[in-house]
């Protein structure tokens, strides 16, 4: 069985190919959704990304694929520029709940806008490219009160760049004969390559943290 899932992993470009033919259309659905939900719903930070526009966009330049790279342009930015959208106001609703009011004091509140003033849009454009914290920025954005113009501003040239970013390089390198030839190889690097930013706030403010607890 764990050689099944194993060589599955590995080989998933055989699998999802018919997969995507017999979705046919419904594939752009699929992909929609996907990313909706990594970037508007705050409990599916896990879902790929970057790495599934890249991913889609190198299947598009795949001779007879059923996806057309002008197509899944739109399906990413629309996903993406819906699901952030969504995603603040979200936060403008949380911190009016009995249990944001009490966790999240006045200074605290006071430090958030403090920091968007200076750095919001900042946050909202380059935070798009970390997975995990994109998902969290535009919740974030909404809770601090940052203005919902001021936030669509920079959400649009977040969005724009990511997309246009990950589905060229997509798209240019699913026409490398290499990139066909270990296409699964390359998508898990990438997907894992996606994670180390993440991984490293994490480490830095675990040890962050833990000094601070030393110092006290």
């Amino acid at each position: 069985m764990l050689a099944q899932i194993i060589y599955a992993i590995f080989h998933f470009r055989e699998y999802l190919f018919p997969l995507l033919q017999t979705l046919g259309k419904w594939s752009y659905v699929l992909i929609f959704a996907i990313i909706f939900m990594e970037t508007g719903l705050v409990v599916f930070p896990f879902l790929p990304g970057e790495s599934l526009i890249f991913f889609t966009s190198t299947i598009a330049a795949v001779k007879g694929s059923v996806l057309d790279i002008k197509i899944l342009v739109v399906v990413f930015f629309l996903a993406a520029l819906i699901g952030d959208t969504v995603n603040f106001e979200i936060g403008r609703h949380l911190k009016q709940l009995p249990f944001f009011e009490k966790h999240l004091t006045e200074a605290k509140l006071q430090t958030g806008i403090r920091f968007y003033k200076r750095h919001g849009g900042k946050t909202v454009i380059f935070g798009r490219f970390i997975p995990f914290i994109r998902t969290f920025v535009p919740l974030i954005s909404g809770t601090i009160g940052m203005h919902p113009h001021q936030f669509a501003f920079f959400n649009v040239i977040g969005v724009l760049l990511w997309v246009i970013v990950g589905s060229t390089v997509g798209y240019f390198f699913g026409q490398v004969p290499f990139v066909q030839e270990h296409f699964s190889q390359i998508f898990i690097a990438i997907a894992l390559c996606a994670l180390v930013p993440a991984m490293l706030m994490a480490i830095i403010n675990f040890l962050k943290r833990r000094k601070e607890n030393q110092m006290r």
